[in-house]
Order: C-alpha cells, then sequence, then structure tokens
C-alpha cells in the first residue's frame, strides 16, 4: 500500500526539548548518543530508531514515544 504523497513520519524532539528547556547536547550526553546522531534523528532524516534509543530519549524528557513521533504532513 503506498504511503499517502506529503505523509511521513514527523519527529517533534525540537518541540519537547523546548519545552523542557534541555539543548541536543545536553540530551546527547545523558542517553550516550552522539550528537550528530541525535541531530539526524531531530531532523526527520533517521531512517530507523532503536527502542533503546527510544526509551533513553523518552526517560530523559519524560514522555511518551507518541509524544516525540507522528505520523501526518510536516508542519501540521
Amino acid at each position: 500500500m503506498p504511503a499517502e504523497e506529503g505523509t511521513q513520519i514527523v519527529v517533534k524532539l525540537d518541540d519537547i526539548l523546548h519545552e523542557r528547556r534541555m539543548t541536543l547536547t545536553e540530551l546527547a550526553e545523558r542517553v550516550g548518543l552522539t550528537l550528530a546522531n541525535l541531530s539526524i534523528l531531530k531532523t526527520g532524516k533517521a531512517k530507523a530508531i532503536r527502542f533503546s534509543t527510544l526509551e533513553a530519549i523518552c526517560r530523559e524528557l519524560e514522555c511518551q514515544p507518541g509524544d516525540l513521533l507522528a505520523y501526518g504532513k510536516p508542519g501540521v
């Protein structure tokens, strides 16, 4: 089944970091990821994410996976 044109997985990491007053660098240090890898995720360019990485991010940001990821049109 082809994806609807213009829809994709939208990463809302930037919004949550802003709400938590946390920098991407601080989150990278807390979860043990490189800043480059976390930046790839934040910009939506990642092709996949390990559950262990998702768990670590959710633990540090005190959020649910659904708070970080959405399916739809970007900017909506």
